[in-house]
């Protein structure tokens, strides 16, 4: 029995061995079935996400497109207001004196003294200088000593002139009676008319004299050279001893004479400034040396035609100057306060829009873009002014993109302000 028993437990063992040995094979068909769901799970789960990512990713584009067709710009904007009524026109001038007179010398000789020299002041009559001149001298004693003897031959005609009508006077009732003959009383007649034109020649002479003593004495006045107004000298060109002639073409002038007290100034205005202007405008005028201090003038002259070639109109500018604070040729700049005949608009220069269609803005009506055309008058370098394209109260856009077209919406921004 122990040995079946025992051939029985070995038996069976070896019956479980081959049992064991012939059931792995059952488990890897089940692992296998498992591993291909899991494979099936995954591909499925991948594709269901992939179709969801595309779907999500296509819903998201067309919500974009949606976005940006129904997107609106945020655009700034500037209002457009008008100009002032007083036009300001800055313009480059060179200060002169009121008046200015070169001194020349009007009788020749030589310098024997000189009064003033460069930088004096001088009043109107004052002495200048005093020229020497001899045979001036000489020419009035001579004319005098002339005089005197014409003046004497004049009361010998009329000394004969008298005699000759005596003598006339006495004869004619005679030749009347018959007591003298007609041929005597002939004579008497011719020669009383005879001594009457030495009479008118003789006085005709001594006027003749009389004035050409007058031209020399007339000469030795000028031999005191004065000043013609108050002024300062600016110029110097003789010295005592020097030559000078009386003669402006070939000799040089004596001194230099400007009036300080007053300053003028010669500007040329641009045609669209020059139909405002008329005398008594109000003018400032400023030196770059003198930073801090202005000077006010008054449009005194203007021509009436404008210059052909630059198109502009000469205008002068008359600036007080009793402390003598301003020179004649010192260069300044000159505003002109001139009222404005037609309207104009300043708008910013960041709002033009350069283009094969010119100079133009983008206005803003309602949301809705438009551009329009401008005139620009003047560059004023951050500003620029029109007189065409714009009204007051429109807004201009700032900064326009480049692609900005005309109807295309935008939400009009005011621009920040900077403190």
């Amino acid at each position: 029995m122990n040995f079946n028993g025992r051939f029985d437990v070995e038996r069976v063992t070896e019956t479980d061995r081959d049992k064991e040995t012939v059931a792995p094979p059952r488990r890897q068909r089940r692992g296998g079935r498992l591993a291909g769901f899991s494979l099936v799970l995954v591909a499925g789960t991948a594709l269901a996400f992939g179709v969801w990512s595309h779907y999500a990713e296509r819903r998201q584009v067309l919500a974009t497109a949606e976005q940006a067709r129904d997107f609106v710009p945020q655009v700034r904007v500037e209002t457009v207001e008008p100009s002032d009524n007083i036009d300001v026109v800055k313009l480059p001038a060179t200060t002169s004196a009121f008046a200015s007179a070169n001194i020349f010398a009007r009788a020749s000789g030589y310098i024997g003294t000189r009064a003033v020299d460069i930088g004096d002041h001088v009043k109107a009559g004052q002495l200048l200088a005093e020229i020497v001149a001899p045979e001036l001298d000489h020419q009035i004693a001579q004319a005098e000593a002339t005089l005197a003897q014409l003046n004497s031959a004049l009361q010998q005609a009329q000394a004969n002139q008298v005699l000759a009508r005596v003598t006339w006077d006495r004869d004619r009732p005679l030749v009347e009676k018959g007591w003298l003959t007609a041929q005597q009383g002939t004579i008497d007649q011719q020669t009383l008319k005879a001594q009457e034109a030495a009479v008118s020649v003789a006085q005709a002479n001594v006027k003749a004299e009389e004035a050409q003593l007058q031209v020399l004495r007339q000469q030795k006045l000028y031999q005191r050279v004065v000043a013609p107004f108050d002024g300062v000298i600016t110029q110097r060109n003789i010295d005592v001893g020097s030559l000078v002639q009386a003669d402006a073409t070939s000799g040089t002038f004596m001194f230099t004479l400007q009036q300080g007290n007053v300053i003028r100034t010669q500007v040329f205005v641009p045609q669209d400034a020059a139909f405002g202007l008329k005398p008594g405008i109000a003018a400032v005028v400023r030196v770059p040396e003198i930073p801090d201090r202005t000077f006010p003038g008054t449009v005194t002259r203007i021509a009436d035609a404008l210059q052909p070639g630059s198109r502009t109109l000469l205008t002068e500018v008359d600036i007080p100057n009793p402390d003598a604070a301003l020179a004649s040729g010192i260069y300044c700049t000159v505003e002109l306060h001139i009222p404005r005949k037609t309207p104009s608009y300043r708008i910013s220069a960041d709002a033009v829009i350069f283009n094969s269609g010119g100079m133009q803005v983008a206005v803003v009506e309602n949301g809705v873009v438009h551009l329009r055309k401008i005139g620009v008058l003047r560059d004023f370098g951050s500003e620029v002014e029109v007189d065409s394209g714009v009204k007051r109260g429109d807004q201009v856009i700032l900064n326009p993109s480049v692609d900005l077209a005309e109807g295309a919406k935008v939400q009009a921004k005011r621009p920040t302000a900077v403190s």
